[in-house]
């Protein structure tokens, strides 16, 4: 007896571990599809002349299930085989009256997985045969209402399995969206970072290094220069210097997430108005012109990229509120200020709102000590006429 009990636990054992090899896929159908056979033997035991065509009806209503399973995504072509093979034995077991449990536990499934795949009109195919049945079963009550029975759960198991599509493909949806939105403003974030590191780079360290400099020539330079005062002006150079360090090392921090994508180049200055004018006139095809009096001479950095931005932002204006209408950039150096004005000879704004373009200019403007002004020019057009310092002392 307890070798009996072993031996009947190995065989068990041994088929679990064979079934392990085998997908869902195949194990399940090939399941329902014994089950099916069993119900027609136990139903049609007597009619041995009709046996092996129910058998086979049987088995053809549960093994195209292997072709839907557990698939996320079907192939148009396997899973109309599938469907048509299934619907037709349905409909041919009809005769026979061995509509088996399995069959429709297979049909079932196969409806949901079809739903859940994104294939709801192949779902909505295996519903037909049994509406066929329960309108054509007059005689055979059992089968009638089998039909309506599977009809209705399968028409429940279709819209459940097409409900998980819609939501899945939502999530992956707003999942996408997601990462694309994140993806942007790392990318904002990166370029934001790089910008501050070469505003930080052009214009403060300048002037810290200029301090130093400035500090260490007073300290060789000046002639009877008492000990405490060099001491002071040593002091300050070496205060300067590791500002510099300190500097560098947040440069550093800021650019390291800013490695790809991100342009380094140098912030422009007035140098580059000229590029800047063409590409102006290229991008709108009108005259434009630069109007340069006075000494020129180089500002200090701060100056020149405020100047440079006030322009670029002016020169987009006009494109965007005066499209084709020629743009007149003026520059005046004076001994205490430069002096900026774009004028351009278009209808001028739609609305006297300022933007966040002319609210920016006249940001960058006040931050180095400089006053910026628009509105109607006179004789038409619209003007934006700036004044910036030219000595860093006027910036204090």
């Amino acid at each position: 007896m307890g070798e009996d009990t072993a031996r009947h636990g190995e065989g068990i054992a041994g088929v679990r571990k064979l079934l392990r090899h085998f997908p869902a896929s195949v194990t399940y159908p090939a399941a329902l599809a014994l089950l099916a056979c069993a119900e027609v033997l136990i139903r049609l035991g007597g009619l041995r002349e009709n046996l092996s065509l129910a058998l086979l009806l049987g088995v053809c209503t549960t093994l195209p299930l292997t072709f839907v399973l557990g698939a996320d995504r079907v192939l148009p072509a396997r899973a109309g085989a599938a469907v048509a093979v299934t619907s037709a034995g349905v409909l041919a077991l009809a005769p026979f009256r061995t509509l088996t449990l399995a069959g429709v536990a297979a049909q079932l499934a196969s409806v949901y997985w079809l739903g859940r795949a994104g294939a709801p009109r192949l779902s909505g195919i295996l519903v037909v045969p049994y509406v066929v049945l329960a309108l054509v079963s007059q005689d055979d009550l059992t089968t009638r209402v089998m039909a309506v029975l599977v009809a209705t759960l399968a028409s429940a198991a279709a819209a459940t399995g097409i409900t998980h599509h819609v939501r899945s493909a939502a999530l992956a949806h707003s999942a996408t969206e997601r990462a694309f939105a994140d993806t942007l403003l790392a990318h904002a974030a990166r370029g934001e970072r790089a910008r501050i590191a070469r505003e930080l780079h052009d214009v403060v360290a300048h002037h810290i290094s200029m301090i130093a400099v400035q500090a260490e020539t007073a300290r060789l330079t000046t002639a009877g220069l008492p000990a405490d005062g060099a001491t002071r002006l040593l002091a300050i150079g070496d205060t300067a210097r590791t500002a510099l360090t300190e500097m560098r090392r947040l440069l550093g921090v800021l650019r390291e997430d800013a490695d790809t994508g991100v342009n380094r180049r140098p912030q422009p200055g007035l140098r580059q108005l000229l590029e800047l004018i063409d590409e102006s006139r290229d991008a709108s095809g009108s005259r434009t012109r630069l109007i340069v009096s006075g000494p020129v001479a180089p500002l200090d950095p701060g100056i020149e990229v405020t100047a440079y931005r006030i322009v670029q932002e002016a020169l987009t204006n006009a494109r965007r509120h005066a499209p084709g209408a020629a743009v007149d950039v003026e520059l005046r150096y004076r001994e205490d200020d430069l002096a900026i004005r774009v004028r351009d000879n278009g209808p001028g704004p739609a609305s006297p709102t300022a933007g966040h373009g002319l609210l920016g200019m006249r940001e960058r403007a006040a931050t180095v000590g400089g006053t910026l002004r628009t509105g109607p020019a006179r004789g038409g057009g619209f003007l934006v006429e700036a004044r910036l310092p030219v000595r860093a002392e006027a910036l204090v």
